[in-house]
């Protein structure tokens, strides 16, 4: 790959060449490796789009949300960008949803770029490079880009460490739906939409707006929240009713962060968290390589043979490695 003329062509839009840029940064290979790590430093850091989470529960109509929102986006002008993280083929390690398929509208649009990626069963569902992916999409001149998680769960909160906003995406449900809900989600999450606010389910939407709401109010503020966040709202992917309220609350939430100096903060906190992140990954792909994982091999067996406490083997490893 022409690293130069690659970062040339993301900088001037060309989502061919951002497709094949994220594949590279997707790739383990060593050399691919190397060319990507030569191709991020080659695009400009002072680009920056807002970054919005997206999570929820199965059947919440998270990819029905995700191109209504990004078609009222388009429609004001702005690019987006959005990497689906999908679940992993146990036999191939290959997406299996395919998003593309699943908004064929906004994939059609010229100012939207989809990226469906595999999570390989990464914890949370945040493919490893997401935020690579990320950097990438800010490159080619994404205003907003969206990331669609796998699920909800505890690991789900990684999300925080990769977006400027979080938001759960929920069903109209009764309060054993509230219960089910992990409250780590629930204190992570600046805004919680509740979707499939229309028809027959509108009051039933309401209700479960209602319910979250004072959930949310039992929760401790946080301090980078302003008056009335984080919150709850009712929306319809569907007929769009309550999507350009909840955009101007995302808005102005963003934009209250900017102004009193919590945006930069939690930028940096990102960065040094996949700063450490990148250097527990490289060390755990050095244990798996030779010679290194032959005796990591011979330990385990010895471990569960019952020849060797696991303590004593996990010595033995590390003085393998020079750190005992």
């Amino acid at each position: 790959m022409d690293i130069a003329a690659t970062a040339l062509a993301i900088q001037s839009g060309d989502r061919r060449a951002l497709a094949r840029a994220i594949t590279l940064v997707e790739s383990a290979r060593p050399d691919h490796r190397a060319q990507a790590l030569e191709l991020l430093a080659a695009l400009p850091k002072e680009k920056q789009a807002l970054r919005i989470g997206l999570s929820g529960t199965p059947g919440v109509g998270k990819s029905t949300f995700i191109e209504a929102f990004g078609l009222m986006l388009i429609a004001q002008g702005l690019r987006v960008a959005v990497l689906a993280v999908d679940p992993s083929s146990a036999r191939s390690g290959g997406s299996i949803l395919g998003d593309k398929t699943r908004m064929e509208q906004l994939a059609r649009a010229p100012a939207a770029f989809i990226r469906p990626s595999p999570s390989n069963a990464q914890m949370g569902g945040v493919a490893r490079r997401s935020r690579e992916a990320v950097a990438l999409c800010e490159a080619a001149g994404y205003d907003i880009v969206l990331i669609e998680t796998v699920g909800v769960g505890q690991s789900e909160t990684v999300v925080a460490q990769i977006s400027d906003l979080f938001v759960l995406l929920l069903a109209p449900a009764g309060g054993d739906e509230l219960q089910g809900v992990k409250r780590g989600i629930m204190e992570m999450a600046d805004l919680i939409l509740v979707n499939k606010a229309d028809g027959d389910l509108a009051a039933a939407a309401q209700r479960t707006r209602a319910d979250y709401a004072g959930a949310l109010h039992l929760l401790r503020r946080r301090a980078q929240d302003p008056d009335g966040y984080p919150l709850a709202m009712a929306v319809s992917a569907y007929t769009g009713a309550g999507m350009p309220e909840a955009w101007a609350k995302m808005q102005a939430l963003a934009a209250w962060r900017r102004e009193n100096g919590h945006w930069d903060l939690a930028r940096a906190a990102q960065a040094k968290h996949w700063f450490h992140e990148e250097i527990r990954q490289n060390l755990l792909a050095s244990l798996m390589a030779e010679p290194l994982r032959g005796i990591l091999d011979g330990l385990g067996d010895a471990v569960a043979r019952g020849d060797l406490r696991p303590e004593l083997a996990a010595a033995r490893a590390l003085a393998a490695m020079g750190r005992g």
